[in-house]
């Protein structure tokens, strides 16, 4: 069939976008050529065509040299009528972009030019074809809207400013004006819609609305476009009434509006979005201001302590009703912030620059952004800005379907939208209407570049309307610059940094230091990833530990690798005896060698391709069921050979008596491994007669052995675990000689991760690199419990669904699935099921060849690093040319994903492409079918197969994916359901042939829900476990954060004092009065003001009131004592530093033992006659005590975590054990803290010279000296370096807008850049 040879003249938006598509979707039609004045359009629009076409400037050149058989015309409209007429006079059909003609002479010479070429002229009028203009016409044709007697139509559009698209001071400049340019759409359409009547009479007129010299000549001066005498050749309205010869009539009226009016909208725009804040900030202002009020009260020194406690409560109450309220102003301004965002992004979207007038927020963004300039008083945004590194323009405008996603987002829910659909765009809706409250909104990121990203995407539609934006991924830990950022109304950062800010600011010194304020909204992209996936790892700033070196892996290492080798040339031979045994008939004998053999080394090669054979798996999971029966009776029988025992589904190992015995023998001592009975050991020695200094002696030898033994356990069965459970390339790769974890979800290096409990340092072991010495947790927290802080949050991802349990069981989080814009028209065929991984992956080879001659780009998705390796040997061996994208070459990432759309592109990727990226497609592909996914395995986790999947059909496009699965793939060995493996038996397939139907998918599926089930126990594991932390967090949290405050300072201290003498009372009960009065001395220095008879007759409670007292009594003794003796020289001091009364001082106070250096402000010094000093000391003692215990009984967590799981030996439930230990830990620390706090503020004093001044220099010298300025150095820079080594993606560098010191500063106000917004830089 012979080709029409179609030329497209005039290269512009509407040639690209509308006249491109059509023709491409017909295959009885070619491009052969193309033409635009503007050279600089070709290259680029034949890259669109997707094959090399001839390229012209003059249309007579391309007329005479191609003689094409059809012509679109898609110039500017004057020239319309000429370039149409030289067309059909050269013998092409003609389809031209309206109108036709500007004259009514141009209309005739078209005309005459048709009839005399005989070829077809047609115009683009092609509102009628639209499915809403056909169901307008049959509702009138079919009379539903009653008798048609008049219509009425018109448009307003909106002219640009020059540079952004012309002034339109002439008609070829407008296109004609109103009329011409835009009422053809709408006269053709309403008489579509009348019946195409014939019109006899036609009225009207046109003229300028700036007809007036004074408003012309001012508006144009902007613009240096004087027009003399206030006029120009072009019309702002026209208005027309045309009369058919039915006797109905249509109404006509078109206008452009002007730029005054333009610019009056934009500004109608900032002003509404000003008066939602207002109409926010008035609903809760009584609130806050009563807040204020009672804080104000809570800091004066007047204020009883039961008052302070009422007051408290009230701000707490305030505080939540506070929120509540702006929920429910929310929800009731939803409609209109969602308006104003959709409207700021359409106009972004269709203009070049938008003006409005300058306010200070503007003149601050033009300082230091490039989007914004200042003009005179004139504010002008650039609708496009750099993010990312790239130049990138506006041109996004909401979907009806993202309005459904940013109100789920809104509501606190997760919205799971197809790959594709525009989160980032979507997410714009909520922040804006949540930021207007000023309580700040955080948008949480999987990794820094996407945080740095969205932060310059996005931020300038926010900053139009005066919210301000900030990444806190720019900027330094325990920095101004970070605190400033979390101040921001919108916050962008990645999950890890949001979670470590909060665990620096609970390890900080000052309120100064603090960044985060209250964790107000999130709303987290990616969520499945961020709130399942990286939540399987707790993040832990940590420090080293004294001995951090001493540890065993590399001593035992030797052991284990022998041991594991005795394991693997023990299942060798029995799999070659269940062979034979098998082969023989002997089934019952064989079943049990296989399975003794599968419980040993499951991933052992031979093994897996033993399995595949015809009915030898089915054989297997018999005898597994009869050994199994009755809870496990028979399952020594099989595991007793063995050496050690995995299970894989539980990510367990154990090993067995043999085991045991053969690693004693390797030490040469006996009971190597035997964990002595503390309890048993300890009760016999109580018995015993030996002397209490031989007693203490020989328990200490019983505890020291099972601290040995037990740390032995733990280090064997680590590495244990690495040699046989933990595959190089696969669940980590060796770089750098370092070991550093592959995360199985994305396939991406997890940087600065380590695996826990040792697991780490086993593997570190096994592969032959440095082991890294242990450390010790300073502060930790899992996601799931930093983001249940928030009052309200949000998430958005394409694969939410199948995890919805998770997220109601963990997060009270719901799930809302949103529809696509467009149908989804991508293929997803059924699996392909193999019975070996040889034969799947020679298919997987053959099907890629296929689709690469075919012109189709393919992307091959695979589960390891090792798998994309061989599968790109395979694909050499057959000379395609191929990327490879895995953990290894992250790097490259970018520069892969640009290729990965072009014609017979083959990718393989790991899970790395899986989640994120877009891979655009060209015509030419989307005509031969679109992108091709080919799955190499099933995930285990279905998620991660749905995010492949997606990689593909973006948006209406073309697309098809399909699995390839084998019997020997890890899921289908764990968890397929023997059914497969017997169906496939009784078909009697052989090697190479395949089986596809749902019926298998759906089992591979079923498969899936198992893992996910599983794997969902393992995460509410770790969870239950930091559950117990949690709780004691809270406590040790909010206490030392009123320490740093002091609001509350006085409430905590006499909680200290109620708790800690109701724990002493108890624990002394009954002894003696006098042993009484001097255990209470020694602990915190005073003396009960009750004499014996007292004591004997008093109850408990008469107790802990007297011991109150007494404290009370002792701490403001020492606070007088304090004041009195600063008092003196501290008038001088106010005296000579009067003009300086808000900086700060520093008092040096002692206990006798330590010294601190306590800095405190003059003037609260001053106003309170120094009660001041006692004060801040005592917040200064507060959270250091706490500190130093807090760290130590993480220390104690940690431990008792690691040696609670022995007690699975005993049948016991580890983490009863944890939840039992650690209360008492917990209990014990805070009796401590408590006696320690009081024991300190009840000794101290600010040392004074006495006669003897070298021996108080020499005490002094020799006490260990405390400044609160120093005192966590280690902490906090252990705390800073937290996470900074997980960056993932390097940032293209761009340096921001920065003028010279003299330069005029870029926000307008005339002075130099050193004196204005670069003053003090």
């Amino acid at each position: 069939m012979n080709k029409i040879k179609t030329a497209i003249v005039g290269c512009g938006g509407i040639a690209l976008n509308a006249h491109l598509p059509a023709i491409q979707s017909l295959e009885n039609v070619e491009i052969v050529a193309i033409c635009d004045i503007n050279p600089a359009k070709l290259d680029p629009f034949e890259e669109k065509i997707g094959y090399r076409v001839e390229k012209f400037t003059d249309y007579k050149d391309l007329l005479a040299k191609i003689k094409p058989d059809a012509v679109h015309v898609c110039t500017p409209n004057y020239v319309h009528s000429e370039i149409a007429s030289a067309a059909l006079l050269a013998g092409a059909d003609v389809l031209c972009e309206k109108p036709d003609a500007m004259t009514a002479v141009q209309v005739e010479e078209m005309k005459a030019a048709r009839d005399r070429s005989g070829k077809k002229l047609l115009v683009m009028r092609n509102n009628r074809f639209l499915d809403a203009s056909d169901v307008v016409r049959s509702l009138i044709k079919e009379g539903k809207t009653g008798e048609l007697y008049t219509g009425r139509c018109g448009w307003i559009r909106r002219r640009g400013i020059p540079g952004a698209g012309g002034w339109f001071t002439t008609k070829v400049q407008s296109g004609g004006g109103p009329l011409i340019d835009l009422g053809v759409h709408f006269i053709d359409l309403a008489m579509h819609f009348m019946g195409s009547p014939k019109p006899v009479a036609v009225s009207g007129c046109t003229y300028c609305k700036f007809a007036d010299s004074t408003i012309s000549d001012s508006v144009h001066s902007q613009f240096g476009e004087k027009v003399a005498g206030g006029t120009f050749d072009v019309e702002d309205l026209s208005i027309g009434f045309i009369r058919f010869a039915d006797g109905r009539s249509l109404q006509i009226e078109f206008s452009w509006a002007s730029n005054i009016e333009e610019e009056k909208n934009f500004v109608e725009l900032r002003a509404h979005s000003e008066a939602l804040k207002k109409q926010i900030a008035d609903f809760i202002a009584a609130d806050e201001a009563r807040i204020v009020e009672l804080k104000a009260i809570l800091e004066k020194p007047e204020t009883q302590l039961e008052e302070k406690e009422k007051i408290s409560k009230e701000i707490d109450e305030t505080t939540k009703r506070i929120d509540e309220k702006i929920e429910e102003v929310l929800d009731k301004i939803l409609p209109e912030a969602f308006a104003i965002m959709k409207d700021t992004a359409r106009r972004f979207a269709q203009n070049e620059t938008v003006v409005v007038t300058a306010n200070d927020f503007d003149r601050n963004l033009a300082a230091t952004k490039d989007f914004v300039t200042i003009e005179g008083d004139k504010a002008v945004y650039a609708t496009h800005w750099l993010a990312g590194g790239n130049d990138t323009k506006w041109d996004m405008i909401h979907y009806d379907v993202q309005l459904f996603g940013g109100v789920v987002l809104h509501q606190g829910k997760i919205a799971e939208m197809a790959t594709g659909e525009g989160k980032t765009l979507v997410a714009t809706l909520p922040v804006f209407l949540n930021a207007l409250a000023k309580k700040g909104v955080h948008m949480v990121t999987v990794n820094n570049y996407l945080a740095k990203r969205d932060s310059e995407w996005m931020g300038p539609m926010y900053q139009f309307h005066g919210l301000s934006v900030a990444c806190i991924d720019d900027t330094q830990p325990n920095s101004d610059a970070r605190r400033e950022a979390y101040m921001a109304d919108i916050t962008f950062g990645t999950n890890n940094e949001y979670g470590f800010d909060y665990l620096r600011d609970n390890m900080a010194s000052s309120p100064k230091d603090l960044v985060q304020r209250k964790h107000h909204f999130a709303i987290v992209d990616e969520v499945d990833s961020v709130l399942i996936d990286d939540a399987r790892t707790p993040l832990i700033i940590s420090g080293p530990v004294p001995k951090g070196d001493d540890q065993m892996f590399e001593q035992y290492r030797p052991a284990i690798e022998s041991l594991y080798n005795l394991q693997k040339n023990l299942v060798t031979a029995l799999l070659a005896e269940a062979r034979q045994l098998i082969s023989e008939g002997k089934n019952d004998e064989g079943g049990v060698k296989l399975y003794r053999a599968h419980k040993g080394l499951p991933k052992y090669k031979p093994l897996i391709k033993y399995l595949s054979e015809q009915g030898v798996k089915a054989l297997m999971q018999k005898t597994e069921n009869t050994y199994m029966q009755d809870n496990n009776r028979r399952m020594p029988e099989i595991t007793d050979d063995l050496y050690f025992v995995i299970d894989e589904k539980l990510n367990s190992v154990e090993l067995t008596d043999k085991g045991h015995e053969a690693l004693s023998k390797y030490f040469n001592e006996d009971g190597f491994f035997v964990m002595p009975d503390i309890g048993a050991e300890v009760a016999e020695l109580e018995k015993s007669s030996l002397t209490p200094e031989e007693k203490a002696q020989k328990r200490d030898e019983v505890i020291n052995d099972y601290s040995i033994k037990s740390e032995r356990v733990h280090t064997v069965i680590q590495l244990l675990k690495a040699f046989a459970m933990f595959e190089k390339d696969i669940e980590y790769v060796v770089m750098d000689n370092k070991v550093k974890i592959v995360d199985e979800q994305t396939g991406r290096i997890l940087e600065g991760r380590r695996y826990s409990d040792g697991l780490h340092q086993a593997i570190e072991a096994k592969e032959h690199v440095k082991v890294e010495a242990a450390t010790q947790t300073f502060a930790t927290i899992t996601l799931q419990n930093y983001f249940r802080m928030y009052h309200k949050l949000g998430g958005m991802t394409g694969t939410a669904e199948t995890e919805a349990s998770e997220f109601w069981s963990i997060y009270k989080l719901d799930v809302v699935v949103i529809p696509t814009n467009r149908k989804v028209v991508r293929d997803d065929r059924q699996d392909l099921i193999y019975k070996t991984k040889r034969e799947k992956y020679n298919a997987v080879i053959e099907e890629i060849v296929k689709l690469v001659e075919a012109g189709r780009p393919v992307l091959v998705g695979t589960t390891s690093v090792e798998i994309s390796e061989l599968l790109s040997r395979m694909l050499k061996l057959r000379g395609i040319r191929h990327n490879v994208l895995n953990a290894k070459q992250h790097a490259l990432e970018a520069q892969v994903v640009a290729e990965a759309g072009r014609s017979g592109q083959v990718t393989i990727a790991t899970n790395m492409a899986g989640r994120g990226t877009d891979i655009k497609l060209t015509p030419e592909v989307k005509a031969a079918g679109g992108l091709a996914i080919i799955g190499t395995e099933r995930h285990e986790s279905r998620r991660v197969d749905r995010q492949l999947r997606g990689r593909a059909g973006r948006q209406g496009d073309p697309g098809s994916s399909q699995f390839f699965v084998s019997l020997e793939d890890d899921l289908m060995r764990l968890f397929g359901s023997g059914r497969i493996a017997s169906m496939m038996d009784r078909m009697g397939l052989k090697e190479g042939e395949v089986i596809q139907a749902g019926m298998m998918t759906k089992a591979i599926e079923r498969a899936q829900k198992k893992v996910e089930e599983n794997n969902f126990g393992i995460r509410k594991r770790l969870l239950e476990y930091d559950d117990v932390m949690n709780s004691q967090r809270e406590v040790i949290y909010t206490r030392r954060r009123h320490a740093l405050y002091g609001e509350r300072i006085e409430i905590d201290l006499n909680n200290i004092m109620y708790d800690y003498a109701d724990n002493f009372v108890e624990e002394n009960r009954g002894i003696e009065f006098e042993d009484f009065r001097m255990e209470l001395i020694r602990e915190v220095a005073v003396e009960p003001q009750i004499d014996e008879a007292t004591y004997k007759d008093a109850k408990p409670g008469e107790l802990v009131e007297a011991i109150v007292k007494a404290l009370k009594e002792a701490y403001a003794r020492r606070a007088k004592a304090v004041a009195d003796t600063v008092r003196p020289v501290m008038e001088r001091i106010y005296e000579d530093r009067k003009d300086q009364l808000d900086s700060n001082i520093y008092f040096p106070l002692t206990d006798g033992h330590l010294g601190y250096n306590v800095p405190v402000n003059l003037r609260k010094c001053q106003s309170s006659d120094g009660a001041e000093i006692y004060k801040v000391f005592s917040k200064v003692v507060m959270f250091t005590t706490i500190d130093d215990a807090w760290r130590e009984h993480l220390r104690e967590m940690d431990d008792l975590r690691q040696s609670v799981q022995n007690a699975t030996y005993e049948q016991k439930d580890p983490l009863l054990i944890y939840k039992f230990e650690s209360f008492g830990l917990f209990s014990k620390m805070i009796i401590k803290v408590n006696r320690d706090v009081l024991a300190i503020l009840n000794k101290a004093y600010i040392p004074v010279r006495d006669q003897n001044a070298e021996a108080v220099q020499r005490q002094q010298q020799e006490r260990a000296k405390v400044d609160v300025n120093k005192l966590q150095a280690s902490r906090m820079q252990a705390a800073a370096q937290a996470g900074q080594e997980e960056r993932q993606k390097p940032m293209p560098l761009h340096a921001e807008k920065k003028a010279g010191r003299n330069d005029p500063c870029p926000c307008g106000s005339g002075k130099k850049y050193k004196n204005c917004h670069g003053k003090g830089l």
